[in-house]
C-alpha cells in the first residue's frame, strides 16, 4: 500500500492540505488497497492550527521520510503584505526551522519517494535550501522569492521534476493531486475521481522534456551601464572598509561582516556570516548609493539585492528578496 503523507504545520493553508487529501481519499475508494492518505506533522500526532481563523485539523502520525510513497507540503495562510509575525514569510520561516526541513531533505534523497508541494509549500522547502537548481512553481506572488532562493521558477500550473512535483496557487492542489493519481495509479483512476468531483484538471504539466522554445532576444544595455559605472567609480572610496551590518528580516536578524574596496577602478566586496564568505555580485555605484546582489544561507537560503548609503561611519539601506518587503540594513564601520 502506498502512503500519502500530507504535512501540517502551524499556520498552514486549509485548502492546500484538504484538496489533495480529498482527491487521494477518493482514489483510495476507487482502487481499494492501493494507497492511504494521512495528515502528519514533523513532531507527531497533535492538533494543528491553520492560518485561516484558527481552524484545527488533527494530525494522526509523524512524518516518516523513509516509508516511501508521496509527501505533500502545503503553503501558509496569513498576511500577504508586511513583515509581522502573522505574515506568510514569517509562518513559512518558522516551519522551515523545525525538523520538517531535514525530514523532507532525507525523503528527497530516496528513490521511492515523491515530494510534492502546493502554493507556498515550495517556498518553505526552498528557504531551507532544498530546491537549489531545481525547476519549481509557487503562488504567482512568490515567484521572485522562489528564484531568489536558487530554485528555477517555471510559470506553470504543475511542474514535474521527477521526485519533486510542485503546484502554483491555492486551488492547484486539486490539479497536483489528480496528476499524481494519474502518474502513480493510471489515467482511468484519475478520470474516475474527476467525474466524482465534477472537475477537470487544469493546465499543462511542465516537464523538462521534448523541444525547448527559443528564448526571447535580450536588449543589450551593456554599453550604457558601463558608462554609468565609470562616471561614479571615483566616489567609491566612501564605502571602502569593513562594516558590521545587521539586517532585520521577517524571520529574524541576519548579521554579517562586509568588506568593501576599490581596486583598479572597480568596486569589490565580500560578506562573511560565521565561516561562510560570499562575494558581492555585480556591485554598482549609482550616485550616493551602492547596490549589489548577494547569496545568503542564514537564516534561510536567499538571493538578496542590497542598496546602501553611508554617512561617515554609519551605513543604512535595504535588502530585498523578490516581492518580500524590504528589510532594513544598518551598519557601523569597524575598519
Amino acid at each position: 500500500m502506498q502512503q500519502v503523507q500530507i504535512v501540517l504545520f502551524d499556520g498552514f493553508d486549509l485548502l492546500d492540505a484538504i484538496a489533495p487529501y480529498e482527491v487521494f481519499c477518493a482514489a483510495e475508494f476507487m482502487a481499494r488497497g492501493t494507497l492511504r492518505a494521512e495528515f502528519v506533522t514533523a513532531e507527531g500526532p497533535r492538533l494543528v492550527t491553520s492560518g485561516i481563523n484558527g481552524v484545527k485539523l488533527e494530525a494522526t502520525g509523524k512524518l516518516d521520510p523513509n516509508c516511501g510513497g508521496i509527501i505533500i507540503v502545503p503553503g501558509a495562510s496569513g498576511e500577504v503584505f508586511g513583515d509581522g509575525p502573522n505574515s506568510i514569510p514569517a509562518i513559512l520561516g518558522r516551519a522551515m526551522r523545525t525538523a520538517l526541513t531535514g525530514q523532507v531533505g532525507e525523503a528527497l534523497g530516496r528513490q521511492n519517494t515523491v515530494v510534492a508541494t502546493v502554493c507556498g509549500g515550495s517556498l518553505l522547502l526552498a528557504m531551507g535550501g532544498l530546491l537549489e537548481g531545481r525547476p519549481a512553481v509557487t503562488n504567482r506572488l512568490g515567484m521572485d522569492v522562489l528564484g531568489a532562493t536558487g530554485a528555477v521558477p517555471v510559470s506553470a500550473r504543475v511542474v514535474d521534476d521527477g521526485n519533486l512535483v510542485t503546484a502554483g496557487g491555492v486551488t492547484s492542489g486539486l490539479d497536483l493531486a489528480l496528476y499524481l493519481v494519474e502518474r502513480e495509479l493510471g489515467p482511468r483512476i484519475a478520470h474516475a475521481v474527476e467525474q466524482l468531483f465534477e472537475y477537470e484538471r487544469r493546465g499543462t504539466v511542465w516537464r523538462e522534456q521534448g523541444m525547448a522554445p527559443d528564448p526571447p532576444a535580450a536588449a543589450d544595455e551593456t554599453a550604457a551601464m558601463h558608462g554609468a559605472r565609470e562616471d561614479n567609480l571615483a566616489e567609491a572610496s566612501g564605502f571602502d572598509g569593513e562594516w558590521d551590518a545587521i539586517i532585520a528580516t521577517p524571520v529574524g536578524k541576519l548579521t554579517a561582516r562586509l568588506r568593501i574596496s576599490t581596486s583598479n577602478g572597480a568596486i569589490q566586496g565580500t560578506a562573511t556570516q560565521g565561516d561562510e564568505v560570499s562575494p558581492f555580485i555585480d556591485p554598482e555605484l549609482r550616485g550616493d548609493k551602492l547596490s549589489w546582489s548577494q547569496q545568503v544561507t542564514k537564516p534561510m537560503r536567499l538571493h538578496l539585492k542590497f542598496e546602501v548609503a553611508v554617512s561617515g561611519d554609519r551605513m543604512t539601506g535595504t535588502a530585498k528578496a523578490g516581492v518580500l518587503p524590504a528589510s532594513k540594513l544598518t551598519g557601523t564601520r569597524v575598519g
